[in-house]
């Protein structure tokens, strides 16, 4: 018999636990720790934070789900990992033994790295379901005395597609109740160009991007660093290409959502050998640590260098099925363990994503996310809004079933030449 730990429950967390059930002997014990009962589906909110949902409209309950499917559930905190003793420690001071461990935490979210940033400062947030919920409450107001908007992404982001989201959705907002006229918005971005997203674009998303903020008048300020915020002031030192000053910006507002940067989150910091210098876990191509051989890591809390070096830095993204491609090689991976064979099966990074604007949006596949790659391929249209109120109805039915990738999803997917697995 093996214990095996699942540390989170979130987009990565909830697929792990499943799939591991399916994968895991029958003596086996699989265990989720998480600090949160329910789950809740981060790609909506930015409509949470516009109102379109409200908090509770985005989350499931876990624990009856786990109870069903037979899975160990403990709502903690944990406080530290402890990967040369097999452990983890709890907010309560208790520890938990593993066999195997799966680091499914998510990120930090560094706002303290630029002064000013965050809900705790002068901007706005949709990283998490109570900060959208907070910037819901702050939209109502907004709306009945509106001014300019800065949306955007700071410098050492990752993770770009929801500024464009949040963004675009306020916008059409904005146009529906008729006030569209009375507000400017700005996108600024550490990203060299519109579009860039963290990968380099994918298909035509440059062009796709620039050509609907040009109808909407949106301007927008590229390879740009984030010196500090005060209430309704942003400044703003966008560079060159050589990372030179170009010029100082100094921009009012009466709106912000600015993404930070990640980090790993406090109980991985400064473990050596586990983490890198900014605390996410480092894994080889099966997700496995190369020092700690029994603890894997999935989702944004891995190590992925940048795809290259840009004037102001950009990191790597982890997307929606990115991250199903590393959980389903896991579950596989560790269950080759437990058959005594050494893990083989490595994640293809597809990625699949649906960016929604509030009435269109723009869809996009890149096999692999990383480049060079043998796919890429962008559109845009109003079926990406359709398509993405239909993925958001569809991934909650999952969790709420217990169900990670069901037959007719992975057929579907196969006729199209998208699967989790390399080989």
């Amino acid at each position: 018999m093996a214990k095996i730990v699942i540390v989170g429950a979130g987009i990565g967390g909830i697929p792990m636990a499943l799939e591991m059930k399916e994968n895991a002997r029958k003596e086996d014990e699989v265990v989720v720790i998480a600090d949160t009962p329910t789950f809740h589906f981060v790609p909506s909110n930015p409509w949470v934070a516009v109102n379109w949902r409200k908090p509770e409209d985005i989350k499931v309950e876990l624990a009856p789900m786990f109870k069903k499917k037979k899975i160990g559930f403990i709502q903690q905190k944990v406080t530290r990992f402890h990967p040369e003793n097999n452990q983890v420690e709890l907010a309560d001071g208790s520890q938990v033994d593993y066999d195997f461990l799966v680091i499914a935490t998510g990120p930090k979210l560094a706002f303290d790295e630029v002064p000013g940033l965050g809900p705790n400062g002068h901007t706005q947030s949709v990283c998490h379901v109570d900060h959208a919920g907070e910037s819901g409450e702050f939209w109502d107001k907004f709306v009945e005395d509106p001014g300019p908007i800065i949306v955007g992404a700071a410098q050492g982001a990752s993770c770009f597609g929801p500024a464009y989201e949040y963004m675009f959705i306020a916008e059409t907002d904005l146009r529906q109740r008729k006030i569209r006229d009375k507000v400017k918005m700005t996108y600024v971005t550490s990203e060299p160009y519109v579009g860039h997203l963290g990968l380099g674009g994918v298909g035509d998303t440059k062009g796709m991007l620039e050509a609907e903020m040009r109808s909407k008048h949106i301007n927008w300020i590229c390879n740009a660093k984030i010196d500090k915020i005060e209430a309704g002031m942003m400044y703003v030192t966008e560079v060159d290409e050589n990372g030179q000053e170009k010029k100082k910006h100094e921009l009012p507002f009466k709106h912000s959502m600015i993404l930070p940067a990640f980090k790993g989150v406090d109980a991985l910091s400064g473990i050596d050998k586990l983490v890198n210098p900014r605390g996410f876990v480092i894994v080889d191509e099966n997700q496995r640590n190369p020092t700690f051989k029994n603890v894997y890591s999935i989702g944004v809390c891995i190590a992925i260098p940048p795809l290259e070096q840009t004037p102001v830095p950009t990191g790597t993204p982890k997307t929606g099925y990115m991250i199903e491609s590393m959980v389903t090689a896991t579950a596989h991976n560790i269950r080759a363990e437990l058959d005594g064979k050494q893990p083989k099966e490595k994640g293809t990074w597809n990625a699949l994503c649906l960016a929604d604007f509030g009435d269109s949006g723009v869809a996009f596949l890149a096999m692999p996310q990383i480049p060079p790659r043998n796919v890429q391929w962008a559109s845009s249209g109003k079926w990406v809004h359709l398509a993405k109120i239909g993925y958001e109805k569809y991934f909650m039915r999952k969790v709420r079933k217990g169900i990670s990738e069901p037959y007719y999803e992975k057929l579907t997917l196969k006729m199209f030449g998208i699967m989790r697995l390399k080989g």
